[in-house]
Parts: structure tokens; C-alpha cells; sequence
């Protein structure tokens, strides 16, 4: 009785445990602050956490799949660089189509590497994330970006700008959001990226493309990037072109903390949501009752070990392990 009651336990924090979390964090804040549930805080946040969520979509489907991507980060800088420099140059009705071109082409090279030659995606993505921040700073001859006519563009509109007093940056975190989740959760593909990640051997002699299935997601995961290097460029009109230096950590985080195994097979667009709202939330709520800022980076790391644990624990059907 006593293992089938932690079995049952564990089968619910496995399922629902990110769910409860995030309930449990916004009760806490919202009894320590007034302000956390305000309409404009709670906007401010998830408009904060835009960039870093629609990044976290992405690396969802490479997770899923089996594999990582510590590259995004780079990414999201050279993304935010090339859109910049070239608005300038090429107006931004062709400066946004060829960034996402560009920042797809790296996307595509690591997925060949990791899809069809069969590398390892921790090496290749982390070798990767040196290679495009040197890339970036060739491209930028080492110096920040700046729209000179910040005043004369509608480029401001993916950052700034709103739609039925709903800001554009969360809008497209919302939409993107839905369309990959159904993509994820209702199509054929999504099947695939669940069976790869599952297990690539049996995947394989089912018929299903594995090197295609990774190198798509790998593809999927570009979009994301560049896309968030949009809305970067277009908030702030100008960029350090080290913006995005640190964040594949924390898009791994909100990864982990939504429930994506890093053993792949497992984990659903929703909650990837829920995992980055829940970093966002962190960081403002401990703002609001006046805590150091840096004592969320302590937090998060608890709170990642603790997901890392408790998705072990349902896999092997207890809380500890036997010597």
C-alpha cells in the first residue's frame, strides 16, 4: 500500500507538479505584496519574460527531441546585431526577412551537425555558442548597434507598439505559443519529436526520420531566437551586441522547470509557458518584497535541482535512490 501511495504521489507531481508550483508562488507573492497581482505588474512581467519565452518555445522542441541547444543565447545577439545594422542599410522591410534567412542558416548548420552527422548536440551547441558570438562581433566590428532615426520607423512597432491595449511583445509570444503547441500536441510531427527523444533506436527502425525530426527542430528553434532578436531590437532600437550573452541558461531553465526531460520524450509547450512565467514571477515578487535581486539566481537553482530530482524520482517510481 505504502509503494502504491508514492507511486500515485509521484505520478501527480510528475503531471501536474508545475502546476502546483506556480500556484503555490503566486499565492505566496501575492500574501507578501499587495501590488503582485495588480493588472499592470502581472503585464510588466510577462511582458519582460516575452523574449525569454518565445527563446524557451523553441528549445522546447530540441529538448524534446533529445538534444540541447546552448547556442540560443549567441544567437539571439547576432540576430539582434544583423536586424539593427541592416535596418539602416536596407530599410526594415528587408532587414527583418534577412535576419531570420541568416539566423535559420545557423540554426540549420547545427542541425545537420547534430541530426545528420550524428554529434553530439552538447559539444556542437556549446562550440557553437563561441563561434556566434565571434561571428557577432566580426559582423559588428566589435561595437553596439543603434537605429539612427529612431522616430522615422514603424521597426519600433514588434517592441513598443501595442494592439487592443495588449502589448505586441506578448502577442507574439502568445501566438507563437499556440501555433507550436498544436504543433507539438496535434500533428504528426510532434508525434516524431516525442518518439525520437523517446528513443531514437526504435524511432529509426519505425520508419520515423530521425536526422530530419532533429534538424527541423533545430530549424524551429532558429525561428524562435530570431524572432525574440526582433522584438529585442525593436524594444530598446539599439543593442549591445553581448545582449544575449547568459540567457541559454536560463531558457534551459525554464525548460527544465516546465517538465522537458532533459533524457527527451518528454514535456509540453504549455508548461514550458508556465516554467518561464514562474522565473519571471521569481524575480519580480522577490523585487516587491524588497530582496536583493540576486538572491534569485539562489531560488532558481533550488528550484531546478528540485525539478531535475522529482523528474527522476517518477521515472524510476521513488523518491530515493537504493545503494
Amino acid at each position: 500500500m505504502a509503494n502504491l501511495a508514492r507511486k500515485r504521489i509521484l505520478t501527480v507531481i510528475g503531471n501536474q507538479g508545475i502546476l502546483i508550483a506556480f500556484v503555490v508562488f503566486m499565492v505566496v507573492f501575492a500574501l507578501a505584496s499587495p501590488k503582485f497581482l495588480s493588472l499592470d505588474n502581472l503585464q510588466s512581467v510577462v511582458r519582460s519574460s516575452a523574449i525569454l519565452g518565445v527563446m524557451a518555445l523553441g528549445v522546447t522542441f530540441v529538448v524534446i527531441s533529445g538534444n540541447l541547444d546552448l547556442s540560443v543565447g549567441s544567437m539571439m545577439s547576432f540576430s539582434t546585431i544583423v536586424v539593427l545594422d541592416l535596418h539602416d542599410k536596407l530599410g526594415p522591410s528587408l532587414a527583418i526577412p534577412t535576419m531570420y534567412l541568416m539566423t535559420l542558416g545557423l540554426g540549420g548548420t547545427i542541425g545537420f551537425l547534430v541530426g545528420y552527422l550524428r554529434l553530439n548536440s552538447l559539444i556542437v551547441t556549446l562550440g557553437m555558442l563561441s563561434a556566434i558570438h565571434g561571428l557577432t562581433l566580426t559582423y559588428s566590428g566589435g561595437k553596439n548597434m543603434d537605429i539612427d532615426d529612431k522616430a522615422g520607423t514603424w521597426f519600433s512597432f514588434f517592441g513598443q507598439g501595442e494592439i487592443l491595449g495588449l502589448p505586441v511583445p506578448i502577442i507574439l509570444f502568445v501566438a507563437l505559443a499556440a501555433f507550436l503547441g498544436v504543433l507539438l500536441a496535434k500533428t504528426p510531427f510532434g508525434r516524431k519529436v516525442y518518439a525520437v527523444g523517446g528513443n531514437s533506436t526504435a524511432a529509426s527502425f519505425s520508419g520515423i526520420p530521425r536526422a530530419r525530426t532533429v534538424f527541423t527542430c533545430y530549424l524551429i528553434s532558429a525561428f524562435c531566437v530570431a524572432t525574440a532578436g526582433l522584438i529585442q531590437a525593436s524594444r530598446s532600437m539599439g543593442s549591445q551586441n553581448t545582449v544575449g550573452q547568459g540567457l541559454e541558461l536560463e531558457v534551459l531553465a525554464a525548460v527544465i522547470l516546465g517538465g522537458a526531460s532533459l533524457l527527451g520524450g518528454s514535456g509540453t509547450v504549455l508548461k514550458t509557458v508556465i516554467g518561464v512565467l514562474i522565473l519571471g514571477f521569481i524575480q519580480n515578487g522577490l523585487l516587491l518584497i524588497g530582496w536583493p535581486f540576486y538572491i534569485q539566481y539562489v531560488i532558481t537553482w533550488i528550484i531546478i535541482i528540485l525539478a531535475v530530482w522529482l523528474d527522476i524520482s517518477v521515472k524510476r517510481g521513488k523518491f530515493w535512490a537504493t545503494i
